[in-house]
């Protein structure tokens, strides 16, 4: 089994999971992500504690591409401080625009390495950085400047 195989196999296994769709009931932050051009749509729910994020989910629906990414980001960026989920958002959306290739740099990413092929196809772009956008803008914008914060 060849690398791409390997990958395919992981992003349809994210697609099809469940771990990471729920929703959070104590969340510190809201935002919802959509993608017009196909119809991808995610609400992201995030726990944010003394800087960490503690937990995050989602709920939504959308292409594969789109909900795998999502889930590997959940994955991704659970337990770290915001800032570095913002750094890892920013390495994610540079690899899939096919501006960041360095495996060194790409290292944090974990399994959303297995997106980097996504440059190649520019009308899946979108659908994988969706939730990746949506998790920056939250966590880089105040309350009133589009994210929704229940407390």
């Amino acid at each position: 089994m060849n690398l791409d195989n390997i990958y395919t196999e992981l992003i349809l296994e994210h697609s099809r999971n469940k771990h990471n769709r729920r929703e959070l009931e104590d969340y510190t932050k809201k935002e919802l992500g959509h993608n017009p051009s196909c119809g991808d749509e995610i609400t992201l729910e995030v726990k944010i504690k003394d800087d960490t994020i503690e937990d995050i989910s989602y709920t939504g629906h959308g292409c594969a591409i789109s909900q795998a990414s999502t889930s590997i980001m959940c994955d991704n960026v659970k337990g770290i401080k915001v800032e570095e989920a913002i750094e890892r958002a920013d390495k994610f959306i540079g690899m899939v625009k096919g501006e960041i290739d360095d495996p060194d740099e790409l290292e944090d990413l974990d399994d959303a390495i297995a997106f980097e092929s996504i440059s190649t196809l520019p009308a899946r772009v979108k659908c994988a950085v969706l939730s990746w956008y949506t998790l920056k803008n939250m966590l880089e914008n105040n309350e009133d400047k589009g994210s929704f914060n229940p407390l």
